[in-house]
């Protein structure tokens, strides 16, 4: 227990960095506390593939060391985390979630996960995840589908589930998730917890498994903004083994971290968020609904937009997607596909169905996007949205076609590339989390960052835990 009478499995990345700078607490000390939480719920919550105890309190006796002798490096330093299992770590096997890549062992670490460690993170573990970040929950893959903490009986959402799951439950203070069609945001909206999608380019993916190259984003699942606001600062910035990650300078985004949100203009495109769709959840909208309000009483401007281009833009999210993952599996497609599950080989054998017309005529729509949401963003400084069409399904009953079929809520900002976040705003009658996505112009995570926290200071809903 600490002062603050949380249990240090409840601390959050910002509460324990201070105590672990100021000597009030050991990362030793810190890291035990996760390894029994996680012993005290993963056989009902199923967050892990490997479990990296020896590893994990070996760095944390070094963090320990060089904290004491003056060496701290900043809010990360000590704090354990988990990474998704398509992230490349030296040593350490990295499967994808597939019995394709069950005995892969990278050599090296993903440029991600190195930075993370040069920040002084320790690494618990790596997590479940939906298979090649596309097919789940599926039990014809080698591992059990994680479990959402806030109801055992429903999913997390996908495809960063296992990130979801941990850091919802206590089982570690923050994890990177992968972001294709919204499996940071998804998971972290359905499971009560933040997820922050950057700008594409602003993180190196240098190191983690490919979906789709030209949409494929990385970023940090916390408890809070302002711990998604410390993992990205750690992860950020130019890559020269990522050709696609950008030389912008990175700002300091603990500057972003403080309420004011007075005179921003806030685009409501209501016409496709919050129709009369019989595939978007009423009572998510209602909650959502409630969260703009509270929005416009901190001051902000609510402004509803026309965004044409909308309606078409999960159907080019998909096709760009599966085409580009059949052309990545392509080769393990053809010569063992039995190795894959049911799920996602249904999915990326779509992609080999398509033709390059489909795949151009979807990159064309892309670009229609692109400019429309960079014109309507000269007009207002972020869109505000639901992050997801419906609260967490059961897994009894659930229908996998369900999750490509419909709208999406996330996938207009992987297509466009711009930042987004999800950040909690209440529940469903029933107890399920339910997420607010703020979205803004490209590479100003500071304002979107900003405008989360302001909402999350001001609504409090990171406060309540789940009750596993």
């Amino acid at each position: 227990m600490t002062q603050t009478n949380k249990k240090l499995h409840e601390l959050t990345i910002h509460e324990a960095g201070k105590m672990l700078k100021d000597g009030e607490l050991s990362p030793v000390e810190l890291t035990q506390a996760f390894f029994d939480r996680i012993d005290e719920t993963e056989d009902r919550l199923h967050s892990f593939i490997t479990l990296l105890n020896d590893r994990a309190m070996g760095e944390a006796r070094t963090a320990e060391a060089e904290i004491r002798s003056g060496h701290y490096k900043g809010p990360m330093h000590g704090i354990p985390i988990v990474l998704k299992d398509l992230y490349d770590t030296a040593g350490i096997r990295t499967t994808s979630g597939s019995q394709v890549d069950f005995d892969r062992v990278p050599t090296e670490d993903s440029t991600a996960t190195a930075r993370l460690a040069d920040a002084g993170a320790i690494l618990l573990g790596k997590v479940t995840m939906h298979e090649f970040a596309l097919g789940g929950p599926d039990w014809t893959t080698p591992f059990e589908p994680a479990c959402n903490p806030w109801n055992l009986d429903h999913i997390t959402g996908g495809s960063s589930s296992g990130t979801a799951s941990a850091v919802s439950s206590g089982q570690a203070m923050g994890g990177l998730g992968s972001c294709t069609g919204g499996s940071i945001r998804g998971p972290a909206s359905l499971c009560g917890i933040v997820g922050l999608k950057p700008t594409y380019g602003r993180v190196s993916r240098a190191g983690v498994v490919t979906l789709s190259w030209s949409q494929d984003h990385v970023g940090p699942l916390t408890y809070t903004v302002e711990d998604s606001a410390y993992m990205l600062q750690a992860i950020a910035g130019h890559d020269p083994k990522d050709p696609t990650s950008s030389r912008s300078i990175v700002p300091d985004y603990s500057l972003s971290l403080r309420e004011d949100i007075k005179g921003k203009v806030f685009g409501l495109p209501r016409h496709y968020f919050f129709d009369d769709d019989p595939g978007v959840n009423a009572e998510v909208v209602a909650v959502v609904e409630k969260a703009v309000a509270e929005l416009e009483s901190l001051g902000a401007k609510i402004e509803e937009i026309e965004l044409p281009s909308l309606e078409y833009v999960r159907a080019a999210n998909t096709i760009i997607m599966v085409s580009e993952a059949y052309a990545f599996h392509e080769p393990n497609l053809k010569t063992r596909p039995q190795d894959f599950g049911e799920i996602v080989r249904a999915r990326f054998r779509i992609g080999g169905m398509l033709s390059a017309g489909d795949y151009l005529q979807a990159q064309r729509c892309r670009q229609w996007s692109k400019r429309e949401f960079a014109q309507a963003l000269t007009k207002v400084d972020f869109f505000v949205t639901p992050t997801m069409t419906q609260p967490a399904a059961a897994f009894e009953g659930y229908d996998p076609i369900a999750t490509i079929q419909g709208k999406s809520f996330t996938a207009p900002f992987n297509v466009t590339g711009l930042p987004a976040i999800s950040v909690p705003c209440g529940f469903t009658q029933t107890g399920l989390p339910v997420g607010l996505q703020i979205a803004g112009k490209a590479f100003d995570e500071p304002g979107v960052i900003q405008a989360a926290y302001t909402y999350q200071q001001h609504a409090g809903w990171y406060e309540q835990r789940p009750n596993i």
